[in-house]
């Protein structure tokens, strides 16, 4: 479990990776199309092309955590955004990762 503190930023990857990477592949994603430090202390999440798989990287004062999610069936719900980065708060990254769906806070309703 990750704890989140109201300073902790979750940035997240709006395209597919290759999730083959590890600490090394995914702190370079986090330098080049993030366009953050990956030593900052805030979570990266990454997701494979069928969303199925996510990936979370994160620093914790000592070194790298590289926590994985595989789900059995179904798809993860990503964020949606222009760019290559999103944030999320610290309740859309529990419902992303408990494989609830996450809504864009403009379009909090359904028609």
């Amino acid at each position: 479990m990750i704890s989140l503190t109201a300073a902790t930023r979750v940035f997240v990857a709006l395209d597919p990776v290759d999730l083959r990477k590890s600490f090394s592949g995914l702190q370079g994603c986090v330098q080049q199309q993030l366009r953050e430090d990956p030593l900052s202390g805030h979570v990266f999440v990454f997701t494979n092309r069928l969303r199925s798989r996510l990936k979370i990287l994160v620093w914790d004062g000592s070194g790298l955590w590289c926590a994985t999610k595989r789900l059995e069936r179904g798809k993860f719900q990503w964020p949606r955004g222009e760019g290559s980065c999103g944030q999320l708060r610290p309740e859309e990254f529990q419902a992303l990762t408990n494989g609830l769906e996450v809504i864009a806070r403009k379009d909090w309703y359904r028609k």
